[in-house]
């Protein structure tokens, strides 16, 4: 996936930092961590970019969220229903066992696109190294 460093969809999909994609913003790789699925970073160690514009940033991804579950939800039924002609009830019960075990996928890939809808990819802070912080 290394091919499309330097774009959204490699940001997207790896949940790295939005302007160096270097880094991972969550603390945890594996999303299936309950416990700390959505805990973040709270700057890119590599370019110090700050994940948290403003309090409360990422609730707009419960608007990203919801085409998102529709995207997994249908592609289970056109799965399910149309290439293995499966019941309606047994289609269903598919759809409802996809979205619960996708949930902390369908979460991460929800705020790995709000946050890249708002920052783009910077060339010139992937190479750099981390200037010191003086706060």
């Amino acid at each position: 996936m290394s091919f499309l460093k330097g774009t959204k969809i490699y940001s997207i999909f790896t949940g790295n930092c939005p302007v160096c994609q270097n880094e991972s913003m969550y603390t945890v790789h594996n999303p299936y961590k309950v416990s700390s699925t959505l805990t973040m970073n709270e700057r890119c160690s590599h370019c110090n970019t700050k994940y948290k514009i403003e309090p409360s940033f990422f609730f707009g991804a419960m608007y990203v969220s919801y085409p998102v579950g529709i995207f997994f939800g249908g592609t289970t039924f056109f799965i399910s229903y149309f290439l293995f002609h499966l019941s309606l009830a047994i289609c269903y019960a598919l759809i409802v066992t996809v979205m619960v075990i996708a949930l902390p996928i369908i979460l991460r890939i929800s705020r790995n696109i709000w946050i890249n809808l708002f920052m783009k990819y910077n060339k010139t802070k992937s190479f750099n190294t981390r200037e010191k912080v003086t706060s």
